[in-house]
């Protein structure tokens, strides 16, 4: 099920999600002062292609240690990040959920674009994982 759910998503509009923000973190690559924020951008990118069957979590869960993302300096770039770009895309998100929940078909995928909401509000020191 998961595998034709993610089928589904990238024909009917995944691929551009997830182009979108590879082209974004290229976009912050190039201006150096977003490489910070460059990882970030490839890793929801990648999770864009095809979110089914994945989770998001704080990378220390994942991990069980810490690192610089985890830390006060990804807190730092978090807030930045929200300030200056991530609360337009997750409102992008939302928008596209609401309309996408307004049918029982779309329901899945809107709780995929709520989950992409989250990830872009403060996407730094996060990391996706598979289903336990």
């Amino acid at each position: 099920m998961t595998l034709l759910l993610n089928v589904l998503w990238f024909v009917f509009g995944g691929f551009w999600s997830g182009l979108s923000w590879l082209l974004g973190g290229v976009i912050l690559a190039i201006t150096i002062v977003g490489l910070p924020w460059t990882a970030a951008a490839f890793r929801i990118g990648v999770f864009s292609f095809a979110p089914f069957g994945r989770n998001i979590e704080p990378r220390q869960w994942a991990t069980g240690r810490s690192d610089m993302g985890t830390g006060c300096l990804g807190a730092l770039l978090n807030v930045l990040w929200f300030c200056l770009a991530g609360w337009w895309i997750a409102l992008g998100h939302l928008v596209i959920a609401v309309a996408q929940a307004t049918t029982v078909i779309g329901i899945p995928f809107a709780v995929q674009h709520v989950k992409l909401a989250g990830l872009a509000l403060a996407p730094v020191g996060k990391t996706i994982t598979p289903p336990l």
